[in-house]
């Protein structure tokens, strides 16, 4: 059987040694209060939650299912429904929301603690709650003072929880061609009439209503992404006194078979005339689902963290116990018939891979975090201008970065498991099935990169990625002339120069051939993912040395990891860039017909 036990040391490391967010949070007036003894009762907290309530469902909720009934209603797994009412009851889902509608104020980083740990435990479960808070912020953003009185303290508190939907059977990413229609009402309401699916949490049992965020276009929509509107449609229509009233006319049709998230009700959902109301203005609708749609991004690259974490304490575990065969320099453990299997190079390099992926992960994620916390808060418009810049650089990294990468870590946590990986008692498997839904949702791995590449950076000319650039220039600069870091200042400033290279290499080919940026985009965004990781390394680096002959074994564990994501994982910036540099010919000379 799996076990999950939250990371408390490593989380806390990040948040006090690396990133000093107590010093940073105390320059935003909104958080001032907020000290490290309160950031370190709620990470223990959010643990036990994950840990204790979530986590021994993740496999129920695997083998169970979702189930659809003749009504359209849908009932979660075993145990889900009373999850979550405790989830609820521990004020968990107000935990970062404005005060003003009920919230508890706290940081966006907390939050982010919280779901890491929730979807280590239970990623199928989390993701009830989690769209609900996107359907927060969108709101929070772009809503009317009347849907705000109406849905934000419902979905604040946890009573109501929130979708977005967005694909169609037509269209996934191009979102241009969706066909769902908005007629307006006399009243002020609109029709909503049309089909959406892969809608995640579309119907289920956990709460008393679901609000979906549709997007649709009004009769006198232009044609493509300009003609697209964003409609607030409850499952059941809200009364003028805030309480329920009848049925909306939503219905789940079916729930999709899949291979992961079983325990999460992904649906095809029908709209028949179903009364919504505008959320923004008119054919702008995607400005404001963007608001959701990237801390959805974020979200899911918490998710991939999640299961990277979980798979590698599993496999860790495991290496410790499972006997094969000796070691290649000599018997390890001479009284048992052979050594584990963690004696083997092998074995170590799949563990520390794992590792390294979930610490790096960790480090960014939590980053950019605090980043939007200093976005949205400092008193200093030009400092919010600069943080803005750089969380809209780095959001599209995190979605594709982390995903990839806990795709592999699941992978090789499965391989250090064997044979017995590949069945279900381990849990395993799962966590490989869960794992590969995240490069896909939420604009798939490829939209990603090229956001990234396209519109990021060679869209402003640069100006954004320099922003990062001067960042990791300047702890090169000060930590340069130390002998004892520069087996990570030097690899460092050689990732850093070749980022610069490439991308002044790949704007001269697109501005000749525009088909360069697809050609590249993918291993573009993984060697800017490294750049990131190889900064943020480097930094944990330097104070894992600070600490050095300490007789605190964490320290020389972070060294560890750090010396190996160096030797062992930076170098595949080397094919990376070489990919990246083959350009498009190569792809685009055989006619299609040939396929």
């Amino acid at each position: 059987m799996p076990h999950y036990s939250p990371p408390l040391r490593d989380i806390q490391f990040v948040i006090h040694e690396l990133l000093d967010a107590d010093k940073a949070l105390a320059t935003l007036p909104a958080y001032q209060e907020v000290d490290k003894d309160t950031m370190n009762q709620i990470i223990e907290q959010a643990g036990k939650f994950a840990s204790e309530i979530a986590f021994p469902l993740n496999q129920v909720g695997d083998k169970e299912g979702c189930t659809r009934h003749e009504d359209g209603s849908v009932t979660t797994p075993t145990g889900f429904k009373e999850a979550y009412q405790q989830y609820v009851a521990g004020g968990w889902p107000s935990l970062s929301c404005d005060p003003e509608f009920g919230g508890q104020g706290l940081p966006q980083l907390l939050n982010t603690v919280l779901y890491e740990t929730l979807n280590s435990a239970n990623q199928s479960w989390t993701m009830y709650p989690g769209l609900s808070h996107g359907a927060y912020e969108c709101l929070h953003a772009h809503g009317t003072p009347e849907q705000k009185q109406t849905y934000l303290e419902k979905l604040v508190s946890g009573e109501w929880t929130g979708t977005m939907c967005l694909t169609e059977p037509q269209c996934g990413t191009d979102l241009g061609i969706l066909t769902t229609k908005a007629e307006p009402l006399s009243d002020g309401n609109y029709t909503i009439t049309g089909t959406k699916i892969f809608i995640s949490s579309g119907e289920h049992d956990l709460a008393q209503n679901i609000v979906h965020l549709v997007l649709a276009r009004l009769p006198d929509a232009p044609k493509g992404t300009k003609g697209i509107s964003l409609f607030a449609v409850p499952k059941f229509l809200v009364n003028p006194d805030g309480t329920l009233g009848k049925r909306n006319t939503v219905t789940c049709g079916s729930i999709e078979h899949k291979m992961g998230i079983h325990g999460n009700a992904t649906c095809v959902m029908n709209f028949d005339g179903a009364v919504g109301t505008l959320v923004g203005e008119p054919h702008k609708g995607l400005n404001a689902m963007f608001v959701m749609m990237n801390a959805a991004r974020l979200g899911v690259g918490m998710q991939s963290l999640g299961l990277t974490e979980v798979a590698y304490q599993n496999s860790a575990a495991y290496a410790k116990e499972r006997l094969q065969m000796r070691s290649l320099t000599g018997v390890k453990e001479p009284n048992k018939a052979a050594d584990p299997i963690i004696v083997h190079p092998d074995v170590r390099r799949m563990l520390l891979t794992q590792r390294a992926y979930a610490e790096g992960a960790r480090a960014f994620a939590y980053w950019v975090a605090l980043m939007i916390d200093t976005e949205l808060n400092h008193p200093d418009e030009s400092v919010r201008k600069d943080t803005a810049d750089l969380v809209t650089l780095l959001t599209p990294i995190v979605k594709a970065f982390l995903t990839d990468n806990a795709f592999t870590a699941t992978n090789e946590g499965l391989q250090v498991f064997g044979g017995h990986g590949y069945i279900a008692e381990w849990g395993m498997e799962q966590y490989v099935r869960d794992a590969r839904i995240n490069m896909i949702y939420e604009g798939t791995n490829t939209i990603q990169s090229l956001d990234l590449l396209g519109r990021k950076v060679l869209g402003d000319m640069g100006a954004k990625l320099r922003k990062f650039g001067k960042i990791v220039e300047a702890f090169i600069e000060e930590e340069g002339v130390r002998k004892d870091m520069q087996e990570f200042i030097d690899p460092l400033t050689d990732i850093a120069s070749k980022v610069e290279k490439l991308t002044k290499e790949i704007g001269m080919k697109a501005m000749m051939n525009h088909e360069e940026v697809g050609a590249t985009a993918v291993p573009y965004l993984r060697v800017v993912g490294h750049l990131v990781y190889a900064y943020l390394f480097a930094r944990m680096a330097k104070i894992a040395l600070a600490h050095k002959g300490s007789d605190d074994p964490f320290y020389e564990a972070k060294l560890a990891t750090v010396r190996f994501y160096f030797a062992k994982m930076l170098p595949e910036t080397a094919y990376l860039i070489r990919a990246a540099r083959a350009g498009s010919s190569s792809l685009m000379a055989m006619p299609a017909d040939l396929f």
